[in-house]
Order: structure tokens, then sequence, then C-alpha cells
């Protein structure tokens, strides 16, 4: 039985659309809990996996959960790249793709694997002087970004290892990662090592951690009469998690 204020980890699959915090809005609103907050944010175009920890001793697990690794399915647009590097920037060049054999796509692939440096994207959350990056960003003000390392332990083609070729072609990939790992920097890295450019169209989040998909709740399901007693019938209870995370 679900007891208030005790402590649980629910998982919860963002569709593409809302925020990280209207998923938070929503289990806080059904569960009449106050303390409620997720461990790594999803933007608005992305989907997935999103750990909402509720009540005090699950929220101080956050950063725990944080750690573990992140697997992720995404789509990079090739020949196009965007101010935000995601599909919600306006189109800043246009570069042909022209033709991309296999063999130059897993080349370029092997070239992002294992332990680097990334430079985290202007447009992101990570706070400067107590305000995120997008804030400067907006107001056109530039800001200089150290880069933090990071380690990408699976980065391959999830297509038919074709060639790739015409003025835009898509890439879906699957990645394995680190902590702070940015996919769409990963993307617009790609992009720019291929000659051609490239941003994040799509992005889902299937792993974080100890955690899985499969056991998640459906964020568009918020709305069900039902939604408090199924979302209920999936929560882990801190000390499981405590445990799965040692």
């Amino acid at each position: 039985m679900y007891v208030p204020g005790g402590g649980r980890v629910f998982l919860i699959d963002k569709p593409v659309g809302p925020t990280s915090f209207q998923m938070v809005r929503h289990v806080r609103r059904i569960l009449g809990e106050k303390k409620v907050g997720h461990a790594g944010t999803l933007d608005p175009f992305a989907s997935g996996l999103l750990v909402v920890c509720v009540g005090r001793p699950a929220t101080k697990l956050i950063s725990a959960i944080m750690d573990g690794e992140k697997e992720y399915l995404a789509t990079l647009r090739l020949g196009v790249e965007t101010e935000t590097q995601d599909p919600e920037g306006a189109v800043t060049a246009r570069t042909p793709v022209g033709r991309l054999s296999p063999e130059q796509i897993e080349a370029c692939l092997l070239r992002f694997r294992g332990e680097q440096e990334q430079v985290p994207p202007k447009y992101s959350a990570l706070k400067y002087q107590g305000k995120p990056l997008y804030f400067y960003a907006r107001r056109g003000i530039e800001v200089t970004k150290e880069s933090r390392r990071i380690v990408i332990r699976t980065l391959v083609r999830t297509d038919d290892d074709q060639d790739l070729d015409g003025d835009e072609a898509d890439l879906p990939i699957r990645v394995v990662c680190s902590r702070g790992t940015y996919i769409r920097t990963l993307a617009a890295d790609i992009g720019r090592s291929l000659g051609c450019g490239a941003y994040l169209t799509q992005l889902r989040r299937i792993k974080s951690g100890c955690f899985s998909i499969e056991d998640s709740f459906p964020g568009a399901d918020f709305a069900l009469p039902d939604a408090r007693d199924r979302l209920l019938t999936g929560g882990v209870s801190v000390d499981d998690v405590s445990k799965l995370l040692q």
C-alpha cells in the first residue's frame, strides 16, 4: 500500500510534446504529494523513460540514479543544421549529403566511441552563474562552456546499413552513454565529421541506470480514470531502489 511521504520511485514513459516538469506535475496531482522530482530531463521533442521520485526518501536518491548509464534511440537528419541542434531551433545551414557509404559512416561513428570531451550545447539547462545556458543564448550573450569528460560505450546504426544520399538523409542510431552526454551535441558533431552537418530529429530514452522503459507507465494515460491505481501498481520502493543501486 502506498503511504504518502514514505518515498517511492515511478517510471514514466514521457510522450513527445509535454515537458518533463509537466510529467512531474501529473504525478504530484494524482498522488497529492509535494516533494516530487525527476532523475534527468527530457526535452519536449523527446520521449521515453523519465524516472520520477516521490517523497523525501526517494528524492534523496536522484543523484545516485542519474549516475547510471543512459540508453537512447535517436534519429539524425543529415544535411541540415539548426540553432539548437534539435527540431526546436531555426535552420542555420544546409549542405547536401551527397553519397555516404556504410564504411564511411562506420568510420565516423567509431571516432565517437569511448571516453572523450564534449562541449555542452549553448541551448541547455546547464547552469552558469546561477542561470541556465539557454538564458544567455536567447539573449545573444556568448558564454564560454568548458568541455566535460563523457563516455559513449555503444554507438551503432539501427537501420539496414545502406548508402545514404541526396540533399538530406536520416541516420538512426542507438547510444549507450554516461551521465552528462548530450545526444543533440553528438548528432551535430557526427554531422560535422561527415561534412554535411546534422541535427537531432527524434530522441527516445529506453534505459536509465537500472531502469528500463518496458516497466514504465504511459505518460499519455494520466488523464484516464484509473491512472492513480495503475501508476501505483508500478511503483518501486526506496529500499528496492537502494538495493538496485548498490
